[in-house]
């Protein structure tokens, strides 16, 4: 009985040894999935918050770009207030006027549309309201001649919100630059 007991004990040694292997090898193995479980996640985290921050700073350049037309429009609209106001004084030189209509015109016509934004399209868009702030421009260094539409309270008020216009202009053409800027880094 004592060897059979001793045979018994010498096979549990033998297969604890056994097991207590094969249980190393798997905690290693867990322990490599893990790591490697780990790595796939950090990878996956990386590039779903770099995707993330791509959208947003899309985000920000259509929001500028938007802001930007917002500020022409008001300036388009603007103008024929300004134009009207002008005209009432017969003796006002027709070519400015004619300049300023026109250029206007040609301002309206050009698609601003956020999804179409390319080089081209930036440069167009840029060389049009170049084009009507110069007749704008104009128009207003003509009107110092007249001392009786400088004085006229409507004119005032529109010359005055056209240059705040202007300074919006300004502003949101910065903080597109700025956007696009960001999104490009």
């Amino acid at each position: 009985m004592r060897t059979t007991k001793l045979l018994l004990f010498s096979k549990y040694f033998c297969l604890n040894k056994y097991f207590k292997s094969f249980r190393m090898k798997n905690r290693r193995l867990y322990v490599t999935l893990g790591v490697i479980a780990l790595v796939v996640i950090l990878i996956f985290s990386g590039a779903k918050n770099t995707y993330n921050s791509m959208v947003k700073y899309d985000e920000g350049v259509n929001v500028a770009w938007s802001q930007v037309v917002t500020d022409y429009q008001r300036r388009m609209d603007l103008i024929p207030n300004l134009v009207n106001t002008v005209k009432g004084y017969a003796d006002f030189e027709q070519e400015t006027l004619i300049g300023v209509i026109e250029a206007r015109s040609n301002a309206s016509k050009v698609n601003l549309n956020v999804d179409n934004l390319d080089e081209n399209s930036l440069r167009m868009i840029e060389q049009t309201q170049a084009a009507l702030s110069s007749a704008l421009s104009r128009l207003l260094v003509t009107v110092e001649r007249y001392p009786d539409l400088k004085a006229n309270t409507n004119f005032r008020d529109l010359q005055a919100q056209l240059e705040g216009t202007e300074n919006r202009i300004a502003n949101a053409r910065r903080k597109f630059n700025e956007a696009t800027q960001e999104y490009n880094f």
